[in-house]
């Protein structure tokens, strides 16, 4: 990716935007490192699953996808990615960061969408809990996806200890957050999905779960007060820290891990 230098003529959009990739394209740990480590173990582990199943020049929608650093990255390592959002101007700035690769841009609202053509993957990253009808949002993935097909989701975790968000199998009528959906902040989170939701919704979409990843634990996002501590810890340390909870078994994982990456296969 192309580093990019601010520019007065830049849009609104593009500036909100710039921050953010200080932190998450080059790892820039002053103002947050909470966040830093946070993407880095997300992107990680939601890559390391697409590249399981998916082949260079293979058709990937990475959807909702913002400033489009997933759509960049994955365009570098081969694949042809078609990036979408509903924030059409995010378009060229996306672009202006790309150095290599094939990317297709198609703005718009994710339940709207339609193409010729169907894709080998369909990637959500960190945008299910931002929807009233996640269960909607996910068979509309499930329509994009040709058969045989993958989709990729990361969301935070709803069985991390401190989560205090409902759960989304426990709400009798979700149309009541719909003016509230597709905030873009962490504060407009509406659900945090559990797994056995995800299996439950996968199903009704006509998708199997064929592999889950959790990731960042509570120390290396910074949270429960942490975040001072991320400053002068050195980079090994903390890395080591994720690897080690990550391998924990899964009764405990899904408790201190506050983010999982979920790999589904259509039927």
């Amino acid at each position: 990716m192309k580093r990019l230098l601010p520019d007065d003529s830049w849009k609104p959009s593009w500036w909100y935007s710039y921050p953010y990739d200080l932190m998450e394209i080059y790892g820039d740990t002053r103002e947050n490192p909470g966040y830093v480590y946070a993407y880095r173990m997300r992107r990680d582990s939601t890559i390391s699953l697409i590249k399981s199943i998916a082949k260079p020049g293979d058709h990937i929608l990475d959807v909702a996808a913002s400033q489009g650093n997933f759509t960049l990255t994955l365009a570098e390592l081969g694949y042809n990615v078609t990036w979408n959002d509903i924030r059409e101007d995010l378009a060229g700035y996306v672009e202006l960061k790309r150095e290599t690769g094939n990317i297709t841009y198609r703005p718009g609202n994710a339940f709207d969408l339609k193409f010729d053509r169907l894709f080998d993957v369909v990637l959500a990253t960190e945008i299910i809990e931002h929807v009233a009808h996640p269960d909607e949002f996910l068979a509309k993935l499930a329509t994009l996806v040709k058969p045989g097909g993958y989709v990729v989701i990361s969301t935070p975790l709803g069985s991390y200890f401190k989560n205090d968000l409902p759960k989304f199998s426990d709400v009798a009528d979700p149309s009541v957050f719909e003016s509230k959906q597709f905030g873009p902040h962490s504060e407009d989170h509406i659900f945090l999905l559990h797994m056995d939701e995800i299996a439950t919704l996968a199903k009704k979409a006509g998708l199997e779960v064929m592999g889950m990843k959790y990731n960042t634990n509570f120390f290396t996002g910074g949270y429960s007060k942490l975040r001072p501590m991320l400053k002068w810890m050195p980079k090994t340390l903390i890395l080591a820290l994720e690897r080690f909870t990550q391998a924990l078994p899964q009764s405990i994982g899904k408790r201190i891990h506050t983010n999982f990456a979920v790999l589904l296969k259509k039927q």
